[in-house]
């Protein structure tokens, strides 16, 4: 019963948002949702097998052992908002679901890995054809390059409006910081 009164509670004071953690392959998108869900999180993580090898390119990667197969679902609730988070799977012959899942969001999270800086590209040119707001979080890995932000700015080719934060999936402060850039953003969007 008190699990029912919390919900209402959440559904009547919150203004639900639905936001799309996107990016390539191995990039740590279900790692950000797990890190930021206030919920258990639903992942569709399933073990990579040696037929998926003639297709999953793991270059950078190597240790990858799962994948997304549909969609990570996680929640935050925020003063105010309620964010639903949908994390999106990495590989082409998932994108499929892309429209499908990008239906009704307000603005997607893409994250980028220095090691593979050009396997962002895909991603974006998706969130930029569906019309979508969205900001760009650099996960960074131990063994990540880094560079300076205007470097990544141009190697991404964002436009100076972009939202564009460096960022470590695992951590949840650092995970909640780069979802507020994000919806700072769509905020600033949607009052001008």
């Amino acid at each position: 019963m008190a699990s029912a009164l919390s919900e209402s509670r959440i559904s009547t004071e919150h203004i639900p948002v639905k936001l799309v953690i996107a990016g390539p392959f191995g990039v740590g998108k279900t790692t950000l949702v797990d890190a930021l869900s206030e919920i258990k999180p639903l992942n569709t993580e399933e073990v990579l097998t040696q037929a998926g090898t003639l297709v999953d390119d793991l270059t950078g990667v190597n240790e990858k052992t799962t994948t997304t197969t549909a969609i990570d679902f996680g929640r935050l609730t925020m003063p105010g908002v309620v964010l639903y988070l949908f994390g999106a799977p990495g590989q082409t012959r998932f994108q499929v679901l892309w429209n499908e899942l990008v239906r009704g969001a307000l603005g997607v999270l893409v994250l980028a890995d220095t090691r593979r800086i050009d396997d962002s590209f895909a991603v974006l040119d998706l969130v930029e054809s569906a019309g979508l707001r969205y900001a760009v979080a650099v996960n960074h890995f131990p063994d990540s390059p880094d560079y300076p932000p205007d470097a990544l700015r141009q190697a991404l080719d964002l436009q100076p409006s972009t939202p564009l934060v460096v960022c470590d999936a695992r951590d949840p402060v650092s995970a909640r910081a780069s979802l507020i850039a994000l919806v700072e953003h769509i905020r600033e969007l949607v009052l001008s």
